[in-house]
């Protein structure tokens, strides 16, 4: 059975397992890396087209200086370190959110990372970095608005697909599959237009205990639903 197109994780729990452990938060976030490593070697290897991780949104900047100086840092060493996992296993990388955010030199990785990865043909992963989902659509009506007013789009002519084709990666596409650790049964502003029509799945796992097994356990969820898009459910023919 194929995989969905597109799975969206909200990775949370981080703090709360290192709260329950007695260690520093940026211990669970390191744990929560090692986590992140696995889940996409294994997605990529059961042939999901598309993963997107809710790694930094734009609320985190409020976080405390050290937390926040640790995620970039983190941002930094992880695209370094995971560059070579990417090639090994034929992953190609895009961020999506304001990339512009971050300090000159993570930008610079950032570039680099989606260069060194264009040519791979398997799984495409996202990172959501300084990413709201309404905040993406804001962006998104911005651009529309100025193509309208420079002639280039008539406003009769916009649909859903528009907004879609204005978004931070227009191929990503809609979000098939939501899957959300820790208990937590919200989306956070998270892929916000793309999930319209996406199945959840929350866990109380802690991000840093989500397994590969746990994520086969999803999956195998995912396939016991029928997803109508609004239609009439087959057993009522």
């Amino acid at each position: 059975m194929n995989p969905p197109r597109h799975i969206g994780i909200i990775m949370d729990g981080n703090g709360r397992w290192a709260q329950q452990r007695g260690v520093e938060r940026t211990e669970g976030h390191r744990q929560g890396l090692e986590t992140a490593r696995e889940v996409i070697k294994h997605a990529a290897a059961v042939g999901v087209p598309f993963l997107t991780l809710y790694a930094f949104s734009t609320e985190n900047w409020s976080r405390s200086p050290q937390e926040v100086t640790f995620l970039n840092m983190a941002l930094k060493n992880y695209l370094i370190s995971e560059l070579a996992m990417m090639q090994k296993n034929n992953i190609r990388f895009r961020p999506i959110g304001r990339v512009a955010d971050f300090t000159p030199d993570v930008q610079e990785l950032l570039a680099h990372t989606i260069a060194a990865t264009s040519q791979n043909t398997g799984m495409t992963l996202v990172l959501a970095i300084s990413y709201g989902g309404q905040l993406e659509i804001v962006d998104a009506i911005k651009s529309i608005a100025l193509e309208v007013r420079e002639g280039a789009l008539d406003i009769d002519l916009i649909t859903q697909q528009t907004i879609f084709d204005h978004l931070y990666f227009p191929e990503l596409g809609a979000c098939d599959f939501i899957i959300r650790t820790s208990g937590e049964c919200r989306l956070s502003n998270f892929l916000t237009y793309q999930s319209a029509y996406s199945e959840f799945y929350f866990t109380s796992v802690l991000w840093p205990d989500f397994t590969t097994d746990h994520f086969d356990e999803a999956l195998a969820v995912y396939h016991s639903r029928e997803r109508r898009f609004g239609k009439e459910n087959s057993a009522e023919h």
